[in-house]
């Protein structure tokens, strides 16, 4: 009995020891996985508050939306801007940094102003682009045009937009202003067509206005060969990561080597995408053109928020948009409290950058943080806090004798100081005596006038080769033959100018069509002692193309009598110059700016974007120097 006893109990002994030296259960791969399943980012020492919304629009599409707001945020005014240049990029990149300034310090953020003003900053993807949802349209038009078949725009997207966020920011004091620079300043201006209560007042800085005139895609029906670039990444995917293609380090190669811009189109395979579909249509300055410049919708609008234009008088890409929604809107001003404008000395955007220099042209001064503490931030804080302001309607940046200006309303003066173009290369304010003469060039399209010293390189902001080419020495181009160069005798007194010169070239070509290159050029003396590199330096101070078709109707072009002088009249872009004692005035004409525009075939085709390579022929251009039809520049002087 003993024996049968014993060995149960033996057993039951193994089995609880066995029990407790048994291995754990093998783990899972997730249990492996050092990453948590979710994770909370430390906001330890930040000085602002990060949150993320997708924020739903009147027909359900719901629009990525980052608001940064500062610690301690109350009644705080809140600033917006619209983009497609993504709005997790221009905040920091979802959080890499807990300082507010340093998340700001990107494209489209004058940081000093937002961090020192206390602003809550919200920056939101339009349809379409990066977090957004929703098809994309470039600058859509507006919804109520036979362009656009849906019902939004960035006008109703920008109103429910701010709608929500004075409803659902208990730090805001519910006042909202929008900014904005080139893309983001034609949606800065979109929202004035119908503005939301809360939207006290709008900056549009370089704003896309209208592409035809003088902006993005073409000046005066000269089509800008570099936005096909920019239509394709920008979309081709919502996150602009599909590139486009470049073989050549010289670009003015790789035009010259791809053809006319169609044909460039068609080998990039530009000919899919829906916007570039819409420029080929429409070559001249028809009603698809007219409909969508902002200028001329909003002159059709009534004036409700207060608004200040920006204009960098050297925009290398949409130097016309600011000045022309000025003369728009500024006459609806009666009580000359809502509409403002700065001209400052910069490149496209450059008002949020440093402002020392552009290129080779030395300021004295950061114009730029000038202009933002002194400009911006007081005009900001009137209207989104109600703080006193001093900021005259016009501030205007002089250069030549590189001050600020103060005025009451722009241009100061009209054009009507005539420079002639004279015989003998000369320039200067009398005509000249006796018959008719011509200054003659052959242009050829196979051998075009570069608009920079080559090579070309690649567009690009990393340096002054294309942020500051408006104001490249014209050296390069003065020394070809098919490029006219009048120069005036040296300046005894200074000649002040503000305002548009206005061209009015007298010429023919043996051609049927042609394009007219005039720049307005400040030659520096042979030596200067201050700056000797800066010797003999041609200075651009306005420069633009016109095309010959266009010259009776920019809607409706027409051929040109061959070998028969006649008027071409264009404005150039604005200018607010002091022409020094010592230096002299320098006009240039020329019939090609290559590669920045396409290449006029000299011949009458029906669409330059399909001219062929045997529609490309030289052509003999005779500018009339003398006679009762000698050619002369407008120029808009002011008493000095």
């Amino acid at each position: 009995m003993g024996k049968l006893l014993r060995a149960p109990l033996l057993a039951g002994l193994a089995v609880l020891l066995t029990g407790a030296q048994a291995p754990a259960p093998a783990q899972t791969a997730q249990d492996a996985n050092e990453r948590p399943a979710t994770l909370q980012q430390s906001t330890y020492g930040w000085n602002y508050t990060r949150r993320v919304v997708d924020i739903p629009m009147r027909d359900g599409v719901k629009l990525h939306t980052v608001i940064l707001i500062p610690k301690g945020a109350k009644d705080a005014p809140i600033l917006l801007t619209r983009t497609p240049y993504d709005a997790e990029s221009m905040t920091g990149e979802g959080g890499k940094t807990g300082d507010l300034a340093t998340a700001l310090h990107e494209y489209d953020n004058a940081d000093d102003v937002i961090v020192e003003g206390g602003y809550i900053r919200v920056v939101q993807d339009v349809r379409g682009k990066y977090g957004s949802e929703g098809i994309y349209m470039m600058n859509p038009p507006p919804h109520d045009t036979k362009w656009n078949p849906t019902r939004t725009d960035d006008s109703t997207d920008t109103y429910d937009t701010i709608d929500w966020l004075v409803k659902n920011l208990p730090q805001s004091n519910g006042k909202v202003g929008i900014l904005g620079i080139s893309y983001d300043g034609f949606t800065s201006l979109m929202p004035l067509i119908d503005p939301h209560p809360a939207l006290k007042v709008a900056v549009p800085m370089n704003p896309m206005v209208d592409g035809w005139r003088g902006d993005d895609w073409f000046h005066n029906g000269a089509f800008r060969q570099n936005g096909m670039s920019y239509i394709w990444e920008q979309i081709a995917k919502p996150d602009n990561s599909l590139p486009w293609t470049n073989n050549y380090y010289d670009e003015y190669e790789q035009y010259l080597a791809e053809g006319a811009a169609g044909e460039v189109a068609r080998k990039h395979g530009l000919d899919q995408i829906g916007f570039w579909k819409k420029v080929i249509e429409h070559p001249a300055y028809d009603e698809f053109w007219q409909d969508v410049a902002m200028d001329r919708v909003l002159a059709k609008q009534p004036l409700k928020v207060p608004v200040m234009l920006v204009d960098s008088l050297w925009d290398q890409e949409d130097i016309y948009g600011a000045t022309a929604v000025y003369r728009a809107l500024e006459p609806k001003d009666t009580d000359n409290d809502k509409v403002y404008l700065t001209l400052g000395p910069w490149y496209h955007g450059q008002e949020i950058d440093d402002g020392t220099h552009l290129g080779a042209i030395q300021w004295g001064q950061d114009t730029a943080k000038w202009w933002r503490m002194h400009v911006l931030a007081p005009f900001l804080a009137h209207y989104l806090k109600g703080a006193p302001m001093d900021v005259a309607p016009v501030t205007a940046f002089r250069s030549g004798t590189n001050e600020w200006l103060r005025l009451g309303h722009w241009p100061q003066a009209p054009s009507d100081t005539k420079l002639y173009l004279k015989p003998g290369m000369k320039a200067g304010f009398d005509r000249a005596t006796g018959g008719e003469q011509t200054a003659d060039y052959i242009s050829d399209p196979a051998h075009p006038v570069p608009y920079v010293p080559r090579p070309d390189r690649v567009l690009s902001y990393d340096d002054d080769h294309w942020t500051a080419w408006l104001t490249t020495d014209q050296r390069h181009a003065a020394a070809r033959t098919d490029v006219l160069t009048f120069t005036s005798d040296v300046l005894t007194k200074p000649v002040t100018i503000a305002g548009r010169p206005v061209v009015h070239l007298n010429a023919s070509t043996s051609g049927s069509d042609s394009d007219w290159v005039v720049k307005l050029i400040d030659v520096y003396p042979s030596m200067v002692g201050t700056e000797p590199e800066m010797g003999g330096y041609q200075f651009p101070i306005a420069m633009d193309i016109f095309r010959g078709r266009y010259r009776e109707s920019l809607s409706d072009p027409k051929p040109i009598t061959p070998d028969k002088p006649l008027e071409y009249s264009f404005a150039l872009p604005q200018a607010s110059h002091v022409f020094r004692p010592g230096h002299r005035i320098m006009v240039q004409v020329q019939s090609s700016w290559f590669p920045l525009y396409d290449r006029n075939p000299q011949k009458y085709v029906k669409n330059i974007f399909f001219a062929r390579p045997d529609d490309f022929q030289k052509a003999t251009q005779k500018v009339t120097v003398s006679g009762d039809n000698e050619s002369y520049i407008d120029l808009p002087v002011v008493a000095n």
